[in-house]
C-alpha cells in the first residue's frame, strides 16, 4: 500500500534523528552574560535540561507503522543564561519581533491583556494557571487583587523595562519574564519552550540573532503514515495545566506532549517514554565546557493494534463511496416508504469489523472523516462542518438498531416463552391488538404494498423481516412476564447491547428499552411501560439505542452461539527496539448466554436465508450468489429527525464456522438492504486469496 512503512526504516530514521540532534546541539554558539543574581567571580554556569524521549510507534496487526515520529526543533529560553541587566529585555524583544516576522506562534499566561488600556484576563485562565499566578504574586509579595494596569506598572519597574518602550512591547517582554520566573516558583526548572516545531529555515534565522540563552531543543513530533483511522488513532498535544497536575506525578516534564484522544490517549502509559536529563557547563565567554547525560532518554514502547489497515481502508472507502453515491443518486428500487430519492439526505455512518472468536476489532470506520496530518490547521473548519466529521459515529453515536435487533426477540421467544421456532403465526399486515388505544403498527410490506407475508415461523420472520411476527411474540412476553419484556432485555444484555464492550477507547453505553430506561428518560406522565412500548422494542425501536461497536459485538456473539468476548483494539505491546514482548492481550469471555439448539438453529437459518433466499431474503441483492455463506440481517430504523429512515446491517461469515462479524449503520441511509454492498467489499478483502499481508518486522525482532 501507499502508506506501508517498515519498522526497519523507522528504526533507521530514529537513529538519524539522534545524530541530527547532536549535530544541531553543536551548531549554535551560546554566549553568556552574567545572571542578575550571579556573583562576578563565577567562572562557569552549570544547568540541567530535560531531553524529551521519543514516543512509541503505533502499528497495525501486520506490522504496518501507522504513526511514527519525525525530527522537530523547539525554541527554548534558559533564564540562567539570558539574564543580564543591560540586555535581557532587548534580547527578548528582538526575539519576539523575529518570531512574529517569521509567523511563529508563542504565548504566555500572564493574565493581562496584550494591549493598553490593560484589562485582567484572569477569568480566562484554567484553575491551575490561576493558582500558579497566585503563587507568583505571593512570591513577589504582590497583591493578587491589584488591577491589571497597576500590576503592569509594577512589573515594568520590577523587570526594568525602559520607560520609552511602547505598552505593546513592554507587555511582550513582561509576559516572557513572567513565564521564566514562574517556572522557578512552580516547577523548579529554568527552561521555557517558546515555540514548538519550528522549520529549519526559521531555526537558522533565529540562531543568526546570536541571543544568549536562546537554544534549540531537538525532539520529535508525530508523523502519520496513513490518512485512514483518524477517529481511533487520535492526536498528541501539549499538556494543559490541568493535565500537568495529573502527569507530573508520573514525572512528566511541563513541556511534554501527551495523547489527547484515541489510541494516543488510551495507550499513553506505553507510548510515552522516559525523558532524559542533560548537564551542560558553559563558561562566561559562552564556551561549552562540558555536556553529558545524567540520564539517557528512554523511548516509549510500541503498540501493536488489532486493526488491519487493509480492512480499515476498505471499510472507510466503501462506506464513503456508498454515502456519497446515495446522496447523489438516491436508492433505486428501495422497499422503504420514503419518497423517491430515498437516502439523498444521508448524513454519516459507521462500520465495525470484529473477529468472532477473540473480540479483536479489525476495522472501525466513521464517516465523514478527516486527516490527522492537517488536523490542527483544519480544526475550526472541521468543528463547523454540518456533518460533524470529528464525531466518532462508531463509538459515540447511539442508534435504534431497527430489525437487526429481531434475533434478540427470537431467542427470547423460544427460550423464555417456549414458542416452537417452527410454529407459524399468521401475518395480518396490521396489528390490531391495541386498536382501541389508537395504536395499530404494521408490517412494512403491508405499509408499503398493502400485502402480508401469510404464515411465518421464526426462520421466515427473519428472512423477510416480518414485524407482525415479532409484535405477536412481544405481546405474549409482555403479558406473561407481568407487563415487562425482561426476557428480551436479558438476552440483549448478554449480547452486549446497552453495555460497555470493553474497548480501550471512550464509548457511549446507550439504552435498552425497558421500564427503568423510560423512567430515567421521561417525565412522570410518560414513564409507564406499556404494551405499545413492548411491541416497538421487539423490532429494535422504542428506547433501544446502541453503538455500532455494540452491534458488531452482538453479531459476533450470535456467531459464537451466545459466547461474548470483550472487544479490544490492543494486540500487544513491544519494546522500542522490537526485541522484547511487554504485554500480549488475550481473548476474554465476558458473558455466556445459554441458547437452546432450537433457537440458535432457527436464528442462523433465518439469517442465512436472509442472504441466500433469492425470492424473499432482504440481503439477497448482495449475497444470493456469494461464494461464501453469510448470515445477515438488514434493518430500517424510524426516527424523529425527519427525512429518510436510518439504515442498519449486521452479518457474520462463514456461516458454518464464523470468523468475522460486521456491523454497518448509515444515518438516513433509507434501507438496510443497501448496506450489503459495503459488507460485501469487506468480506471480499478479508477472504481474498491475496489478502494475506506479510507482517514486516526488523530482522531479529519478536513476531
Amino acid at each position: 500500500m501507499e502508506y506501508k512503512t517498515t519498522l526497519r526504516i523507522t528504526s533507521l530514521v530514529l537513529a538519524v534523528l539522534v545524530v541530527l540532534g547532536i549535530f544541531v546541539g553543536r551548531l549554535y554558539q551560546v554566549q553568556i552574560n552574567k545572571s542578575e543574581e550571579a556573583s562576578a567571580s563565577t567562572d562557569s554556569y552549570t544547568f540541567l535540561t530535560q531531553v524529551p524521549a521519543a514516543r512509541g510507534n503505533i502499528l497495525d496487526r501486520n506490522g504496518t507503522v501507522l504513526v511514527s515520529n519525525r525530527a522537530s526543533y523547539n525554541l527554548t529560553i534558559n533564564d540562567y543564561i539570558i539574564y543580564s541587566p543591560k540586555s535581557t529585555n532587548q534580547n527578548l524583544l528582538t526575539l519576539t519581533a523575529k518570531c512574529e516576522e517569521l509567523g511563529l506562534e508563542y504565548t504566555d499566561h500572564l493574565p493581562i491583556s496584550r494591549e493598553a488600556p490593560y484589562a485582567s484576563t484572569y477569568s480566562d485562565l484554567s484553575s491551575n494557571w490561576q493558582s500558579y499566578f497566585k503563587t507568583y504574586m505571593s512570591e513577589r509579595d504582590l497583591d493578587p487583587d491589584m488591577t491589571a494596569t497597576s500590576l503592569m506598572k509594577q512589573l515594568r519597574e520590577t523587570y526594568r523595562v525602559p520607560e520609552d518602550w511602547s505598552d505593546t512591547d513592554a507587555r511582550k517582554v513582561v509576559g516572557l519574564r513572567y513565564e521564566l520566573e514562574l517556572r522557578h516558583y512552580v516547577y523548579a526548572i529554568s527552561t521555557y519552550v517558546l515555540c514548538y516545531d519550528i522549520s529549519p529555515d526559521s531555526l537558522a534565522t533565529i540562531i543568526e540573532l546570536n541571543i544568549p540563552g536562546v537554544n534549540v531543543e531537538t525532539t520529535t513530533v508525530r508523523q502519520y503514515n496513513t490518512t485512514y483511522a483518524a477517529h481511533i488513532l487520535g492526536s498528541v498535544g501539549k499538556m494543559t495545566a490541568e493535565e500537568y497536575e495529573v502527569y507530573k506525578e508520573k514525572d512528566y516534564s511541563m513541556a511534554a506532549s501527551v495523547g489527547k484522544e484515541g489510541f494516543e490517549l488510551a495507550f499513553e502509559e506505553y507510548l510515552h517514554g522516559t525523558d532524559g536529563e542533560k548537564k551542560t557547563v558553559i563558561s562566561q565567554d559562552g564556551e561549552v565546557l562540558e555536556e553529558s547525560y545524567t540520564q539517557e532518554p528512554e523511548a516509549g514502547k510500541n503498540v501493536e493494534l488489532t486493526i488491519d489497515l487493509e480492512l480499515q481502508t476498505v471499510a472507510e472507502d466503501a462506506l464513503a463511496s456508498h454515502i456519497e453515491d446515495i446522496r447523489e443518486n438516491g436508492l433505486p428500487n428501495s422497499n422503504s416508504s420514503d419518497n423517491d430519492g430515498n437516502g439523498k439526505d444521508a448524513e454519516g455512518g459507521a462500520v465495525v469489523v470484529t473477529k468472532c472468536k477473540t473480540g479483536e476489532v479489525l476495522a472501525c470506520a466513521s464517516y465523514p472523516t478527516y486527516n490527522l496530518a492537517t488536523y490542527s490547521e483544519d480544526f475550526q473548519t472541521l468543528l463547523e462542518d454540518d456533518y460533524a466529521p470529528l464525531y466518532n459515529r462508531a463509538l459515540q453515536a447511539i442508534y435504534n438498531p431497527g430489525s437487526t435487533f429481531k434475533m434478540v426477540t427470537g431467542i427470547a421467544a423460544v427460550d423464555s416463552l417456549g414458542i416452537d421456532p417452527r410454529q407459524g403465526i399468521e401475518d395480518e399486515g396490521k396489528y390490531t391488538y391495541y386498536e382501541d388505544e389508537g395504536f395499530t403498527p404494521m408490517c412494512m410490506v403491508y405499509k408499503n404494498y398493502g400485502v402480508n407475508h401469510g404464515l411465518v415461523d421464526l426462520r421466515r420472520a427473519l428472512t423477510v423481516s416480518c414485524n407482525y411476527y415479532f409484535y405477536e411474540v412481544a405481546n405474549e412476553i409482555y403479558y406473561q412476564f407481568n407487563h415487562t419484556i425482561d426476557p428480551i432485555d436479558q438476552v440483549a444484555k448478554a449480547m452486549g447491547l446497552g453495555e460497555h464492550t470493553g474497548v480501550e477507547l471512550s464509548e457511549s453505553v446507550g439504552y435498552r428499552a425497558n421500564a427503568e430506561t423510560k423512567a430515567m428518560l421521561y417525565q412522570d406522565d410518560q414513564q409507564g411501560f406499556y404494551g405499545a412500548d413492548a411491541l416497538m422494542a421487539a423490532i429494535g425501536q422504542s428506547e433501544n439505542k446502541f453503538t455500532v461497536m455494540q452491534l458488531a459485538t452482538y453479531a459476533a456473539t450470535l456467531a459464537n452461539r451466545g459466547t461474548r468476548y470483550r472487544s479490544t483494539f490492543l494486540q500487544r505491546v513491544i519494546s522500542a527496539d522490537y526485541n522484547t514482548l511487554i504485554k500480549e492481550n488475550q481473548p476474554e469471555v465476558v458473558s455466556q448466554l445459554d441458547i437452546s439448539e432450537g433457537a440458535m438453529s432457527a436464528i442462523h437459518d433465518g439469517m442465512l436465508a436472509c442472504s441466500r433466499d433469492t425470492t424473499e431474503g432482504t440481503a439477497r441483492s448482495s449475497f444470493a450468489d456469494y461464494p461464501i455463506d453469510v448470515c445477515a440481517k438488514t434493518g430500517t430504523a424510524e426516527h424523529d429527525a425527519g427525512g429518510s429512515s436510518h439504515a442498519s446491517f449486521v452479518c457474520f461469515a462463514p456461516a458454518d464456522d464464523p470468523e468475522i462479524a460486521i456491523a454497518i449503520y448509515v444515518e438516513k441511509g433509507g434501507s438496510g438492504a443497501s448496506l450489503g454492498r459495503i459488507a460485501k467489499s469487506i468480506l471480499d478483502a478479508y477472504f481474498a486469496e491475496d489478502a494475506a499481508v506479510e507482517a514486516v518486522y526488523p530482522e531479529g525482532s519478536i513476531h
